[in-house]
Formats: C-alpha cells, sequence, structure tokens
C-alpha cells in the first residue's frame, strides 16, 4: 500500500535526522511517496513566512507528516511553529512513549511510559496582553470540551495498547477553576473505564519528585498543556534524554509525528546528530498507518545496534564516535 507522507526537515539538525529516518523507513519496504516541504527559519528566507500556506494545507490534504526540530526564538521572535501547527491543524493530542533502551545505561532499566499531552489550551493559548508598562498577563484557557477531548484519548489511547493505569498530574489544589476542570472531565471520562483501567490523580510537584525517585510507578500520564511539556521532557530524562525519544500529535484528521529535540544549531552539518528521536516517531507513523510489521522491523533493528553497542557506529551523544550516517547504515544493516 502506498502512503503519502509530509516530510518537514525543518532546522539546524533537521534536514540530517529526516534524511536518516528516511531512509530507515525506505530501507524496511514499506511504499512511501514523500512530499518535502519547507517550514522554519528557511522558509521564512524562501516563502517569507515560517509555517508557509502551502505547508498547512499539503498537510491537511494527506494527513500525515514527518517533522524535524525548528527553531524557536527565546523572548521575541516569530511564535512556535510547533505551536502553531497544533492550533491550525486542530492537532489536539500530544504522545511521547518514553522507554528504557538497550545499551543505554541510565539510573533507571525499567522505565515504560506513555506522556498524554493536551495540545491546543492552557498557557500555551498564546494569549498574552501587557496591562500597563511593565505588567503583563498571561490566559490559562481550559474548556469541557478540550478536557474532554484529550481524557477520552488518554483512555481510548491506553485501552487500545492495554495498558493498566492512568495518572493525572495536576495543580487542582491552586488552580481550582482550571485544573479543577481538567479533573472533572478525567473523572467523568474514567467511571467509562472502570473496569479496565485503574485511575489516580496526583499534585503535579508530587509527581515529579514520585517520577524521578520510582517510575515504575507510572503507566500512562495525562497532563495539561504546560505541564505535559515540562514532565515529557523529564521523563525523558529518564532514559537518556531527548535524542532517544519520540513524539507524536494527534487531530481528528491528521497526525504530525516529530522528533521532540531542539534543532541543536551548534552541531548542524556537522554529521554527528543523533537521529534515533526522528526514526523512533517513524516507527510511530508506520504503526499508525497499519504498517505494523515494519515498525517492528525497525524497532528490533536499532534495539540491536543499540545493545551491540559499537562505538564506531552509534553518535556521541550516546558515548560513540561515530556519524549519523554510521548510525543510519547500522540500523538499515540490522533490517537485513
Amino acid at each position: 500500500m502506498n502512503h503519502i507522507v509530509c516530510l518537514l526537515p525543518g532546522d539546524g539538525i533537521g534536514p540530517e535526522v529526516t534524511t536518516a529516518a528516511r531512509e530507515v523507513i525506505d530501507a524496511s519496504g514499506v511504499d512511501v511517496e514523500w512530499v518535502v516541504l519547507p517550514v522554519g527559519t528557511t522558509a521564512l528566507e524562501f516563502c517569507g513566512s515560517v509555517l508557509p500556506a502551502r505547508t498547512l494545507a499539503a498537510i491537511e490534504g494527506h494527513g500525515l507528516a514527518l517533522k524535524g526540530p525548528t527553531t524557536t526564538p527565546v523572548g521575541s521572535g516569530h511564535p512556535s511553529i510547533n505551536v502553531e501547527l497544533r492550533k491550525r491543524l486542530n492537532l489536539f493530542a500530544a504522545v511521547r512513549p518514553v522507554r528504557s533502551l538497550p545499551g543505554i545505561k541510565t539510573r533507571f532499566d525499567n522505565v515504560d511510559l506513555i506522556i498524554v499531552r493536551e495540545n491546543t489550551e492552557g498557557l500555551y493559548s498564546g494569549i498574552e496582553n501587557e496591562v500597563v508598562e511593565g505588567v503583563v498577563q498571561s490566559l490559562k484557557i481550559a474548556t469541557t470540551k478540550g478536557c474532554s477531548r484529550i481524557a477520552r484519548f488518554a483512555f481510548d489511547y491506553a485501552a487500545s495498547r492495554n495498558r493498566k493505569k492512568i495518572t493525572v498530574f495536576h495543580k487542582a489544589n491552586i488552580m481550582k477553576m482550571s485544573d479543577g476542570l481538567f479533573l472533572r472531565c478525567a473523572r467523568k471520562v474514567q467511571s467509562q473505564y472502570a473496569d479496565r483501567i485503574e485511575y489516580d490523580e496526583m499534585i503535579i510537584d508530587n509527581g515529579c519528585m514520585q517520577l524521578v525517585r520510582d517510575p515504575s510507578k507510572f503507566d500512562v500520564l495525562l497532563l495539561e498543556n504546560l505541564y505535559g511539556d515540562i514532565v515529557s521532557d523529564l521523563a525523558a530524562g529518564l532514559v537518556g534524554g531527548l535524542g532517544v525519544v519520540p513524539g507524536a500529535n494527534f487531530g481528528k484528521s491528521c497526525a504530525v509525528f516529530e522528533a521532540v529535540h531542539g534543532s541543536a544549531p551548534d552541531i548542524a552539518r556537522q554529521g554527528i546528530a543523533n537521529p534515533l528521536a526522528c526514526i523512533m516517531s517513524g516507527v510511530m507513523l508506520l504503526n499508525y498507518v497499519g504498517e505494523t510489521a515494519a515498525a517492528t522491523k525497525i524497532r528490533n533493528a536499532y534495539d540491536h545496534v543499540l545493545q551491540e553497542a559499537n562505538p564506531e557506529t552509534l553518535t556521541p551523544d550516546i558515548g560513540g564516535t561515530g556519524t549519523t550516517q554510521s548510525f543510519t547504515e547500522a540500523i538499515i544493516r540490522a533490517l537485513m
């Protein structure tokens, strides 16, 4: 079956890691037609926008994209491309699986989490203004529709993968209305799954402490937007960092899969970027379109390469002296 996938290389190391993911997916035998589209600072230079209309239209039309990292200026400049994509395409659910990987030594060896994050509301709604000079405010948005939608997605996602427990991280002891609404909606949805999925709630400060003490206590985490952003990066640190964690953003009519790390301009075009997060995101994409055999094949291949731990193969961030290309080629060889 032919799949048309929009490929958004992005900024910095984005073109390198997306090329690697494309090569691995093609080598797996899946029939993919890649539509390469501009996004990020390169798009700004040549198209006059960091998120050109034709890029959005193509993703909407084909319903599927694999995206590299993009650069977001701090404190000024253009808004986050990731946030804009999620809002414009209504990609309301972000999913980040976090699991321990063979050959990557960390404090824990039993991490197996799925983090589900509401993607379009909260403080990331971007509603900010200056009240008077020297005083600014940022509004946190929570709606019954949005909170119920992400809760339903999380329980459906957990049930489809035979997950046993969902824990909601919140701050409803302080933000009684917004986080309180998030909890009420989660509880209402949970009542329909009570016989299948265990449910728990935890104030986020305590939740983060418990997470770094013993991540095996958790299975699926459900969080509003800002909390989900922070906790998913924290959880990535439990398994080796953002370079070994994939990500996906789901809406009703399209999905965008992406490496969740930054664009790393300091190592761009040096050929040493770790492509694994982008390759893993490609595996999520393949599972999404029903190419489960190829997805499993790729996952087994990179697990084998990591377990083999040949320093000439692995990139420097995971203890090797290899290059993006050497790592990619090793995975492709393991596919054969």
